[in-house]
């Protein structure tokens, strides 16, 4: 009597929308390896300077803001150098913008893919995040740099829990960044004038983010819509840790975090819906 097949994968077409599917991603966690190592690789391939590109990007940037918003504009920096201000919000801006543009483009960008093999769609922007992450790391080595020279000179008075407070910032940014550009993707299989919209979008984001000025230069009803930005409390929280400046306080964080969560959960769901059907739209 022959016995029954015993499958090792289920696919279902019926799942809840609030499923993570955790569990399912990490028995796929070598595939986020490959697509983090395919991302990462593909960055250098026929580049002369290679990963210089990563310290390229920030200090010309930096020197941009320095000479326009800095010696033209006048912004103030709170009394911090005008140089690690305007490092410190490239830097963080810089993996932002990143991992929410390559996610926007996940469903998009390998349709291909996902039309010929299954496997958690997750795992796509998670890599994505991750890979993001890998090129933060290296810009933020280049932060730390310029501020330990200061910091040598006397010149900041950074709050020592920075090392406690980092890891959770750079979480809540990827957590944002990978709730907001669930949604973009999502929308985007259908909607293809978001990707218009989207590269313009983030730009002007920027400027509603505290990147090149302190919040506390705003007033009236410009500082109170500011802090509902959630990407305000983790630049002032991180300014104020590292380089002792800024408009920070727990609310703003905690403020920062309950939005940012509510963000993830509604782009999980929008995500979970729309992977089932967007081959027939995208």
């Amino acid at each position: 009597m022959d016995q029954p097949q015993k499958w090792t994968e289920t696919i279902e077409d019926k799942h809840s929308l609030f499923d993570l599917k955790l569990k399912e991603v990490w028995k796929y966690k070598d595939l986020v390896y490959m697509f983090v190592k395919r991302d990462f690789v593909s960055s250098f391939k026929q580049t002369i300077l290679g990963p210089i590109w990563f310290f390229i990007n920030p200090i010309l940037t930096t020197i941009v803001y320095l000479i326009v918003f800095g010696r033209i504009a006048k912004l103030p920096t709170d009394g911090s150098p005008p140089l690690l201000f305007y490092l410190a919000g490239v830097t963080l801006w810089n993996y932002f913008s990143s991992a929410l543009t390559g996610t926007s483009y996940t469903f998009a960008g390998n349709a291909g893919i996902f039309g010929k093999v299954y496997f958690p769609r997750l795992v796509t922007p998670i890599s994505i995040v991750i890979s993001n992450l890998m090129r933060f790391g290296v810009q933020i080595l280049l932060f730390v740099i310029v501020w330990g020279y200061y910091l040598s000179k006397g010149e900041i008075h950074p709050h020592w829990w920075w090392i406690l407070i980092t890891p959770f910032l750079i979480f809540l940014m990827a957590v944002f960044a990978l709730g907001t550009g669930m949604i973009f993707s999502s929308l985007t299989t259908k909607y293809k004038d978001l990707n218009m919209i989207l590269g313009f979008g983030v730009s002007l984001y920027m400027y509603a983010t505290p990147v090149i000025y302190p919040a506390s230069s705003l007033t009236g009803i410009f500082k109170k819509i500011s802090y509902y930005n959630p990407l305000t409390g983790i630049f002032e929280c991180f300014k104020y840790s590292w380089i002792g400046v800024g408009d920070f306080s727990p609310l703003m964080l905690g403020l920062s975090t309950i939005i940012i969560f509510v963000i993830f959960m509604i782009g999980l769901v929008i995500f979970n819906k729309v992977e089932k059907t967007f081959m027939d739209t995208v």
